[in-house]
């Protein structure tokens, strides 16, 4: 049996918990400045490396921002919820605990829609609660030291139900979990920094079979690309054990564990065995009291959430025309949709709009590394530029050209770069270019047989040899309404 025929009588079910640093000013419960990238133990308080007798004091800037991230998911916000103590020995936890939120979180339900390749799907979320994080353990030749400069910094979970079945939905669903961040400015979700942080459980069943088996989790991986390829190399996994197993009880062959991911070897490595709740010996936080937010509060935020990113997606598919690989990579790209959107105004053509942001000036700007955004280029020289070649002042070829200019000279608008230029005149005398035609279809007496025998390559190839003797500075629509003159 193939490899495909094999997968396809297996059901995989999958949910992910996203841990997502908040980019407050400070932590969690302390004062200590929340900023990656410093001197090791500088950003720390007597409270971030739990002091005897230090008391945590709570950031209300994160409780915004859980609020913010909870109505943007359609979820209940809790008016009452409470922080837990979650115990743990490890020395990255100077407390020897994290305090988190275990039966009462601040974020009940809720869903996010997600376009997976083409198809509509709808994911629900089980919950999403406020923590504070740990220190980051760090290892070189010798020894290992711990910076405690991210201990205390705050944290949404967000926890899904297991809703996903292939790789490609869950880094559908991670991937939008990260734009709403992103577009509600909580995060900067920089997966290398570890601001975003995915764990994936993964089981699987026979098709038809609607119980859950035993679960697998894999740990804090670092992009969406190696998280899918992570989560088909556990489900193929499984399917091999369960197949060599098929006599065995299921609980006999997946074992509940918590593995990590090898990129380089593209395997599964286990870390320890699963523990349980009662493990972690919760029990409520006596140094903070819960948090108890006012209907009126919620409804503020609320009313000024900024649109969202599947909102704008939608908008640009349905109201602009745009593709949906289009409209999602600008999406993705919030600077990049946000430079659109600023282009947008009294834009005659959105959809050709999008094509020269995404494909001809992203591309221009590769190789030198810069974004769009950061180009120098304004918005309204671009929307300047395709509104040219929308009323026929220049060709689309002629742009070509002018984009270039304008990469090299931020600051010339489109029509003076043209004017400056004599190769970016166009064509406009209509007898000029009727010789030209005429030249063509003298040259070309087969390809106009080749058109009158119904062969429409041969009109295209006509149109072609015009526009290259004229250095494409006619305008095309001229080209072809002399054309379609002279051959009927």
């Amino acid at each position: 049996m193939t490899l495909e025929k094999e997968k396809s009588l297996w059901q995989p079910v999958i949910g992910l918990e996203i841990h997502v640093q908040l980019n407050t000013k400070t932590k969690l419960f302390s004062h200590a400045p929340n900023r990656f990238g410093d001197e090791p133990n500088t950003n720390i308080t007597d409270v971030c490396t739990g002091q005897p007798g230090t008391l945590p004091v709570l950031n209300k800037e994160a409780v915004r921002k859980a609020v913010q991230f909870g109505l943007a998911i359609n979820a209940e916000v809790a008016l009452f919820s409470k922080f837990d103590r979650k115990s743990y020995f490890y020395p990255d936890s100077p407390r020897n605990y994290q305090i988190t939120q275990f039966d009462q979180p601040i974020v009940l339900g809720g869903f996010i829609e997600v376009d997976v390749e083409g198809e509509l799907k709808k994911f629900s979320i089980n919950r999403a609660h406020l923590e504070d994080d740990a220190g980051m353990l760090k290892h070189f030749s010798t020894f290992a030291g711990v910076d405690y400069n991210r201990a205390g910094v705050p944290l949404v979970e967000v926890v899904s139900e297991p809703c996903m079945h292939s790789a490609k939905e869950a880094a559908a669903y991670a991937i939008a979990i990260r734009s709403i961040m992103v577009y509600l400015d909580a995060s900067d979700c920089n997966m290398e920094e570890g601001s975003l942080r995915i764990d994936a459980n993964i089981s699987i069943r026979p098709q038809g079979e609607t119980t859950l088996r035993n679960k697998i989790e894999i740990k804090n991986m670092n992009s969406f690309h190696n998280m899918e390829l992570a989560i088909d190399a556990e489900i193929k996994r499984q399917i091999h054990l369960y197949t060599l197993h098929s006599d065995k009880d299921p609980s006999e062959v997946i074992f509940p564990g918590t593995y990590r991911f090898d990129p380089e070897s593209k395997e599964l490595i286990l870390m320890r065995t699963k523990e349980n709740a009662e493990d972690y010996r919760y029990f409520p936080e006596p140094d903070l009291l819960p948090i108890i937010l006012s209907k009126s509060y919620i409804e503020k935020i609320k009313s000024s959430l900024p649109e969202l990113p599947f909102q704008r997606f939608k908008r640009y598919v349905t109201d602009l025309a745009l593709s949906k690989s289009t409209a999602y990579t600008l999406i993705q790209d919030k600077p990049l949709c946000d430079y659109f959107e600023k282009s947008l105004v009294s834009c005659k053509n959105p959809k050709a709009l999008s094509n020269w942001l995404v494909v001809e000036f992203t591309g221009r700007l590769k190789e030198s590394g810069i974004s769009l955004e950061a180009s120098g280029i304004p918005p309204h020289h671009i929307t300047e530029l395709v509104n040219m070649i929308e009323d026929s002042t220049i060709t689309g070829k002629i742009a070509k050209g002018v984009a270039d200019d304008m990469v090299a000279n931020p600051s010339i608008t489109p029509k003076v770069i043209v004017q400056n230029n004599l190769d970016y005149q166009p064509i406009s005398d209509t007898a000029s270019i009727e010789a030209l035609v005429d030249q063509v279809l003298a040259e070309n007496a087969q390809s106009i047989l080749d058109y009158k025998a119904g062969k429409g390559r041969a009109y295209g190839f006509l149109v072609g040899q015009v526009m290259k003797l004229c250095q494409g500075k006619a305008p095309p629509s001229l080209v072809n309404d002399l054309l379609n003159k002279k051959l009927s």
